[in-house]
């Protein structure tokens, strides 16, 4: 199970700003589960911009749709025509569902609407690939939808080290470095002046780990 909170509505409003047609889409795995980014949600968060976006003088186009699971590549195909189509995509999916959705979508600007802050893991019978640490300071805005805190062996928030070799992580020469699939993904953007962006610190009390750490739902509410 996995909880995620909604961002400010603040920060939300700087990714769409400009944009002419936004999508808004909402997920109906966890994060509907603890009521935060379900289809309510995504029709919530769709008026709060169109409100908020109106008073400013912008009036674009925000559709909303839902899929089933954004952690699961077979919905996620179900919105591939409304995700070309737009020019931002806000995703109220937590961390792993908007990796996934800027794996498969690389083209697209796609925007985390959540904050991952819990995340609990079914360990059998299967084998699980973490690549979301839940620490409640969602940047994948900034980083391509690929997270450095929990795909970088040395959780490196500004930058790759001196060890990577051929795009490689001196860990090991079978995984890949996550600054260089960045770097990579933000070329392909032509998004690069993201990199000079020198990011503060990770506050590690607004996260998941190395505590425990129990949400309600009138709590995220």
């Amino acid at each position: 199970m996995i909880v995620a909170e909604r961002k400010p509505l603040e920060d939300i409003l700087k990714y769409v700003s400009g944009r002419k047609k936004v999508l808004v889409l909402g997920c109906g795995g966890c994060v509907s589960v603890c009521l935060t980014g379900g289809e309510k949600e995504a029709e919530i968060l769709a008026s709060e911009l169109r409100i908020a976006l109106g008073k400013a003088g912008h009036k674009p186009d925000i559709s909303v749709r839902t899929v089933t699971r954004q952690c699961d590549r077979e919905f996620n195909e179900t919105v591939r025509r409304e995700i070309a189509g737009a020019d931002a995509v806000l995703t109220m999916a937590c961390g792993a569902g908007v990796q996934l959705l800027s794996g498969m979508f690389e083209d697209a600007e796609i925007f985390p609407a959540m904050n991952t802050t819990f995340l609990g893991a079914n360990v059998a019978p299967g084998t699980w690939e973490e690549n979301c640490r839940g620490c409640g300071q969602c940047m994948l805005a900034e980083t391509a939808g690929i997270c450095p805190i929990a795909r970088c062996s040395k959780g490196l928030i500004n930058g790759t080290c001196g060890g990577t070799k051929d795009g490689k992580c001196e860990v090991s020469k079978d995984m890949d470095c996550a600054w260089y699939l960045i770097y990579r993904r933000l070329k392909a953007r032509g998004r690069l002046d993201l990199l000079m962006t020198v990011r503060p610190p990770v506050n590690w009390a607004r996260s998941s780990a190395g505590v425990k750490r129990t949400m309600t739902r009138k709590e995220l509410a």
